[in-house]
């Protein structure tokens, strides 16, 4: 690879973009944190909760943890699992479970011919949102878009331009709805097939009206809180990460970070995306999308063109147009360097 190339990958970007690495770092990442007694590792009620990297639902990957989603669910056998493929996008594969037989079922369908033991494609179980923050009646989730400049020092860019993604049909969790994912699969890709899909709004809302719609109905403080915890959700998601990626220098990559909101207001990243959509499906969808390709190349390339490692160290408000600063590791260790008396007492979220 040449010193002037910019690639918009990283190597082994599937550690955050396939369902069950995002799992498995996740969950590594609070035991290592764990075992330094920081206190974001701290455990709430209950075994396997905590207080602060609770932003995945409970988890497992199938068929390897088999028997720890048995005894998760025999626990409390009246709740809802999604299930999903780790491999596929665009709602591919997915489905929802409430009875341990309908599993069992799969799982006899789903055996390799020529190894009863093995699974054709290892899935991934989550216990299902079912309490959804709902519009309209209609449950929704958010896309946000996530520019990665750096894994160590970890730097990263939120585009501030999201939007929500809704279903058509309007929400219900009884058992004669459970199949249907026109009712719990935002995938516009799932969506644009059903009948009261709308072609001019495309079933989205921006996140700057979400915002408003927040602000008037549950109030300011509430939906910054909101709005600085999906954040945090993906600041950690990244962080989890970080260690096992292959930071090349020459490499930058946008993801798509796919947050559902429940009732109370909590996010929950659901997953993230490494080739987000950019195809549009209205006219703001174009504007919109022509926007983050455009803001994208202004923040990886200098106005020359001509790609610098130095580059983008401290870029103009100008050259990060809709995207604000995430995070940045190495300006935040040359301002503790600096200021070490404003860290002190402050080893909050944040730390």
């Amino acid at each position: 690879m040449g010193d002037n190339q910019t690639i918009n990958h990283f190597p082994n970007h599937y550690e955050l973009t396939r369902k069950d690495l995002l799992v498995k770092n996740i969950k590594r990442y609070r035991k290592d944190l764990e075992r330094e007694g920081n206190p974001l590792a701290e455990r709430g009620e209950g075994p396997g909760k905590y207080l602060h990297l609770d932003f995945i639902p409970v988890t497992f990957v199938l068929p390897a943890d088999y028997n720890m989603f048995v005894e998760e669910y025999r626990k409390s056998p009246q709740s809802t699992w999604i299930m999903k493929p780790c491999g596929k996008s665009q709602g591919a594969g997915i489905f929802l479970i409430n009875k341990l037989s309908k599993l069992k079922k799969w799982s006899r369908e789903a055996r390799n011919p020529f190894n009863p033991n093995l699974t054709k494609e290892s899935y991934v179980i989550s216990r299902y949102i079912d309490n959804p923050l709902l519009i309209g009646g209609k449950k929704f989730d958010l896309r946000l878009y996530v520019l990665i400049t750096s894994f160590r020092p970890l730097k990263a860019y939120l585009f501030k331009l999201g939007f929500c993604r809704f279903c058509t049909v309007k929400y219900d969790t009884s058992i004669q709805e459970l199949d249907n994912m026109y009712v719990h699969l935002t995938n516009v890709s799932v969506q644009k097939h059903g009948e009261e899909y709308n072609s001019l709004h495309g079933g989205k809302l921006s996140v700057q009206n979400l915002r408003l719609y927040l602000e008037s109905t549950r109030g300011k403080a509430v939906t910054e809180k909101l709005f600085a915890n999906i954040s945090w959700c993906i600041v950690h998601s990244l962080k989890a990460v970080a260690p096992v990626m292959a930071n090349d220098r020459h490499c930058f990559e946008c993801y798509g970070y796919d947050i559902i909101i429940d009732n109370k207001l909590k996010p929950w990243l659901i997953e993230v995306n490494a080739s987000p959509s950019l195809t549009s499906t209205t006219v703001n969808d174009r504007i919109l999308k022509y926007k983050l390709i455009d803001n994208i190349v202004s923040l990886v390339l200098p106005s020359d063109g001509v790609p610098d490692v130095r580059w983008n160290k401290c870029p103009s408000q100008e050259a990060m147009g809709n995207f604000e600063l995430l995070i940045d590791e190495e300006l935040a260790y040359q301002d503790e360097r600096e200021n070490p008396t404003k860290y002190k007492s402050s080893h909050g979220k944040w730390k």
